[in-house]
């Protein structure tokens, strides 16, 4: 494995750009240098967990406007597409009982307009990253591709200008609101095999990883690699004797990885092998491996011609328990490693993107959702079930509530999805979930839902649908509030609400010259020595 890594700007480019943000005269660019004062928001998505927790904005930087929203897609096409959505706030307030009219929805109610559209990589996107907004209003974007390389990219967080949407010409009715802050950094290819896994712990770090079972993890000031763990490659199991693969051939890689809020410890999950991993990320090495029961693997829905590998990983945001993802179910562990419970889809189908969701209200329960290849999102109860009289099944977490899915009219795969939290979105003091689906034919959707747990436990019925173990299906909630045709089969997407203020000098982007997003950490040798 090479360790080199190719930076993303030369020293003396960097040192140039850094002269000439020193002569502006705007002083908004000296807390991204300095970075001694941080604001709340950049507090709290700073310490957040690898699981992609839900972003909490207050809206647009005016209080009666509309809210902007910027969506980042990813497809096997090699194309990264930013989208641009501008949301009214009157179609921000959760109607349970309305999901039987998304069908209906106007089309012209939600305004999208294309900010980027590229060939970003020579293969299939795979995975990408959005970092914790920073004091410099912009965010980092990192794509994961199967041509080994990470491409960073700096998008900013100031809403489109209204009033220059049609100044580009457009092949589609789609308009288009390029935003000259948004840069290409440059590539990362300190890997050698696809890139599998990407995640902003904090603002400052960089965590990725790939097929040749290494996690690395870059510095933002530089994107220096400052440490690589290396996962044991996996022994082969079960081949034929007359596999004539070479060495080093078999099935090898991170499928994920999740830190633990206090950024100290890291489990990971691989191919191949049926453990999880947990590592000690203050000396990176090993603490520990965990094999996957077999009686535990049959009630996930393994069968014993899968695999037995974890797909996902996750953390709570209290840190005080995690989830494995399977192919068709998940588990959950306590902080003792022991398994508390499990999750099944009903009707089972095969699980593909999971995030943990802490819900507003007085409990704050946590919820796990994943999205499911039947066109659904999934909301489970994390908190321990009590134990079944059957003392060898360990007990089912309750299903809440489902979004989309053939109640909504949707049966195809959702890909991916990212949960927003809109702080006093509707003007009453109540919060908001959208919800942003990404289909693999291409569709992106925006839902809205209640950000309580029991207006989700509430939510509209399902006309007494039967599931094939004869148990009801989940309460429906969620209303369908736009759909954009990308044309593109989308791989992963990311969202963050676009609540910054638009630069002075963004025409020039003299204010991205200042890289650095972690001024806690120290330069590197090469920068003290010149």
């Amino acid at each position: 494995m090479a360790s080199a890594t190719v930076p993303v700007i030369g020293k003396r480019k960097r040192q140039d750009a850094v002269g000439k943000a020193s002569k502006s005269k705007k002083p908004a660019s000296e807390p991204a240098v300095n970075g001694k004062k941080k604001s709340a928001a950049a507090k709290q998505d700073g310490a957040g967990v690898p699981s992609k927790p839900v972003a909490t904005a207050s809206g647009s930087p005016q209080d009666d406007g509309p809210i902007f929203v910027q969506i980042v897609t990813g497809s096997y096409e090699r194309t990264l597409h930013g989208i641009s959505a501008c949301i009214p706030r009157h179609l921000l307030q959760p109607q349970p009982h309305a999901h039987e009219s998304t069908q209906e929805t106007p089309a012209t109610e939600v305004a999208f307009s294309d900010t980027f559209l590229f060939a970003a990589h020579s293969s299939s996107i795979r995975c990408l990253a959005v970092s914790p907004p920073t004091e410099a209003d912009k965010r980092f974007l990192a794509t994961g591709s199967s041509d080994e390389r990470i491409n960073v990219y700096s998008v900013s967080t100031a809403p489109p200008k209204q009033e220059g949407k049609l100044a580009l010409p457009s092949l589609t009715a789609t308009a288009v609101t390029e935003n000259p802050r948004n840069r290409s950094l440059g590539s990362l290819i300190h890997h050698d095999r696809a890139i599998t896994c990407l995640d902003f712990p904090a603002k400052g770090k960089l965590f990725s990883a790939a097929e040749d079972n290494t996690i690395a993890i870059s510095r933002t000031r530089d994107w220096t690699v400052l440490s690589s763990i290396k996962a044991p490659i996996p022994k082969a199991q079960g081949r034929p004797s007359g596999d004539t693969a070479g060495p080093g051939e078999t099935p090898a890689g991170v499928n994920g990885f999740a830190i633990h809020p206090s950024q100290k410890l890291m489990l990971s999950v691989g191919r191949g092998e049926r453990t999880l991993r947990l590592w000690n990320l203050m000396t990176g090495k090993k603490a520990g491996v965990l094999n996957f029961d077999r009686s535990l693997l049959v009630q996930v829905g393994e069968s014993k011609y899968s695999s037995g590998e974890g797909r996902q990983v996750l953390w709570t945001t209290d840190g005080e328990a995690y989830i494995v993802g399977f192919e068709r179910g998940a588990a959950v562990f306590g902080i003792d490693s022991k398994p508390k419970a499990i999750i099944r889809p009903s009707p089972s189908t095969k699980l593909h993107q999971s995030r943990v969701l802490r819900m507003g209200g007085e409990d704050g329960s946590e919820i796990f959702t994943t999205s499911t290849e039947d066109g659904r999102i999934l909301f489970f109860d994390v908190a321990v079930p009590e134990q079944s009289e059957d003392e060898t099944k360990l007990p089912s977490c309750t299903c809440l509530a489902q979004l989309g899915g053939q109640a909504a009219g949707i049966s195809g795969r959702i890909k991916d999805f990212d949960i927003l939290r809109l702080g006093d979105a509707d003007g009453k003091g109540r919060s908001t979930l959208l919800v942003v689906t990404a289909s693999s034919d291409g569709a992106v959707r925006l839902w809205t839902m209640p950000d309580a747990i029991e207006a989700v436990k509430s939510g509209s019925p399902t006309n007494g649908e039967k599931t094939n173990d004869g148990t009801s299906s989940p309460r429906q909630v969620g209303t369908l509030i736009a759909t954009l045709e990308t044309g593109s089969r989308i791989t992963c997407l990311g969202a963050f609400v676009l609540d910054g203020k638009a630069s002075a000098d963004a025409s020039n982007g003299q204010d991205d010259a200042n890289l650095g997003a972690d001024e806690d950490l120290a330069p590197s040798e090469s920068e003290e020595s010149e």
